[in-house]
């Protein structure tokens, strides 16, 4: 019934329009032809500036930004790390641990909604081995390549091709940046535009996808963009015995994502999804929201990154005001008046009335939520009031990889390729949050139905989920 009332609301919709376009145009129509046969001179001035508007129009027009692929890397099997070998990697260094920070990490492990495969950093396998700057430089050495060569071999796309290369890391840092060894690695040429953006966490994926394509789409000539999405454990172990600071020895994993975005039209029948829509907020103006994830030292001196209490109730927060101004970008027409017409009556009552929360189901047929953790996840679906169905995805990938910080959005996306879910014209929601705090969108259309890929990270596991967690 509600399927046939909605239909028939669309139907005017369209029938409205069409008849607005039709007077419209039949009056300009009438104008012109009246304008023409008695004043000649004006008439043809007036046709000569609106040529020159069109033209102006066409050329500076944006160009569309494709999806071309992507590659996630996925690390070999002997970096699993399984509870027994957490566990045991914590006793053997139980010296920087108190016995109670040893069961805070455990209960937080237990419940933290992952899984026995996902992977660590080559340190927590060897014996007597610290987290050293040689560690970091093998963890991400190793992932930052393997994801850029298998995506080079999907695309064959010629690395001399490539014009911007954008890589993010949020808390590894180092000198010369990461642009500079992947540009010595793969031999990239000397004219290309390259960016590092850190300390953005968990967004930054999402933001740095949102850069490339506007450097794309305001350029005057075809482009490619290289963007790797990293992040590395080694260096933010923490090995004091603050609570909020040892939280992200247990959901925090190794994980890595290469994407190659264009603004080649011709790329549009191999390409995966076109962007069409992208969103960032800033809300570190609220003195909660800017400390609810912070990189600092405890009592001692240990570094770490402190998430707070309030980091799921921020993430609620922020996600409101976000979709506030992302709802009328996406919404359809029927589903956003009557978003209005709740929040109008909201606001009217006092107090008395809920806030309306629109239904993203009726503008995504597919969404990729940040999964940060279980309680981000479960706080998105709260606030959105999604079925168990829509986060799945979120949870089997926290499940399968852990927070992999800015990669996850890929690995999620993995997920629904996995299971051969994306289908043509079907719309994708990216949404991922960050330090700071920003929230992140990005809206795209998919170009074809899901298609196996070699390197997919899900492969051999897929028909395993979704689990139980």
């Amino acid at each position: 019934m509600m399927k046939s009332i909605l239909s028939h609301i669309h139907l005017f919709q369209i029938s409205f329009f069409a008849l607005l376009s039709f007077t419209i145009l039949l009056h300009t129509t009438l104008f012109y032809t009246t304008l023409l046969s008695t004043h000649l001179p004006l008439s043809i001035s007036f046709t000569f500036c609106l040529f020159l508007a069109l033209l102006h129009r066409h050329l500076n027009r944006p160009y569309p930004v494709f999806l071309l692929n992507y590659s996630c890397y996925k690390p070999p099997p002997h970096r699993k790390l399984p509870f027994a070998t957490a566990e045991n990697f914590v006793l053997k260094n139980s010296a920087n641990f108190p016995t109670q920070s040893i069961d805070f990490m455990r209960n937080i492990y237990l419940r933290s909604g992952l899984g026995d495969e996902t992977y660590a950093p080559p340190f927590i396998f060897e014996d007597d081995k610290n987290p050293t700057l040689e560690c970091a430089f093998q963890e991400s050495h190793e992932s930052i390549f393997t994801s850029i060569e298998n995506l080079l071999s999907k695309t064959l796309i010629d690395p001399l091709r490539i014009d911007t290369l954008i890589v993010t890391s949020g808390c590894f840092s180092p000198s010369p940046s990461f642009t500079s060894h992947i540009v010595n690695k793969f031999n990239l040429k000397n004219d290309i535009k390259t960016y590092n953006l850190s300390g953005m966490g968990c967004s930054s994926g999402v933001m740095s996808l949102d850069l490339a394509s506007q450097i794309l789409s305001g350029s005057r000539k075809i482009q490619y963009a290289l963007v790797v999405i990293t992040e590395s454990i080694t260096l933010n172990w923490y090995s004091g015995d603050s609570r909020p600071m040892l939280v992200t020895n247990c959901i925090f994993r190794v994980g890595c994502a290469a994407a190659i975005i264009t603004n080649d039209p011709s790329c549009r029948r191999d390409a995966k999804m076109e962007l069409v829509e992208s969103l960032r907020t800033h809300h570190g103006a609220d003195d909660m929201s800017y400390h609810a994830a912070f990189q600092e030292e405890d009592e001692k001196g240990n570094p770490g990154i402190s998430l707070t209490k309030d980091l799921v109730r921020v993430a609620g927060v922020n996600l409101r005001q976000h979709i506030k101004i992302l709802a009328p970008r996406v919404l359809p027409l029927s589903q956003l008046m009557r978003y209005v017409v709740a929040a109008v009556t909201a606001k009217l009552s006092r107090g008395q009335s809920k806030p309306a929360v629109p239904d993203f189901s009726t503008a995504f047929e597919h969404m990729c939520i940040h999964t940060g953790g279980k309680a981000v996840i479960e706080q998105v679906g709260r606030v959105l009031r999604l079925h168990d169905s829509v986060t799945e995805p979120a949870r089997m990938t926290l499940h399968r990889f852990g927070n992999t910080s800015s990669s996850l959005v890929f690995y999620e996306l993995a997920y629904f390729e996995a299971k051969m879910r994306m289908k043509k014209n079907d719309r994708m929601w990216m949404i991922a949050f960050g330090t700071g705090f920003k929230v992140g969108s990005l809206v795209w259309k998919c170009l074809g139905d899901s298609k196996q890929e070699i390197d997919n990270p899900w492969n051999n596991c897929i028909h395993k989920y979704p689990v139980k967690v």
